[in-house]
């Protein structure tokens, strides 16, 4: 189904390197596979529900102002900077 030429071609276009394109190509050809049961399974005749509302029924939005800064609020706040979490 899909050849390793392509995935080349792909990940280039998506300017990403790819070590291993084997395990590239396995998942491709699963998530094909999947699409396939999907376009079998005949949803098209299916009826969807939809309940309109109107205008009328929906709530008013309402501009609630908030007098804190909430930047102030943050646990890691310092000065002008918010410290993040060490990535690993």
């Amino acid at each position: 189904m899909v050849s390793k030429e392509e995935i080349e071609h792909v990940a280039k276009l998506m300017r990403i390197e790819i070590d291993d394109h084997l395990v590239h190509i396995d998942r491709v050809q699963k998530m094909i596979a999947y699409f396939d049961i999907l376009d079998k399974a005949n949803v098209e005749s299916e009826e969807l529900i939809v309940r309109e509302q109107t205008l009328d029924n929906l709530r008013e939005d309402k501009y609630i102002p908030y007098e804190e800064k909430l930047i102030e609020n943050l646990k890691n706040y310092k000065d002008s900077y918010i410290r993040a979490p060490k990535m690993v």
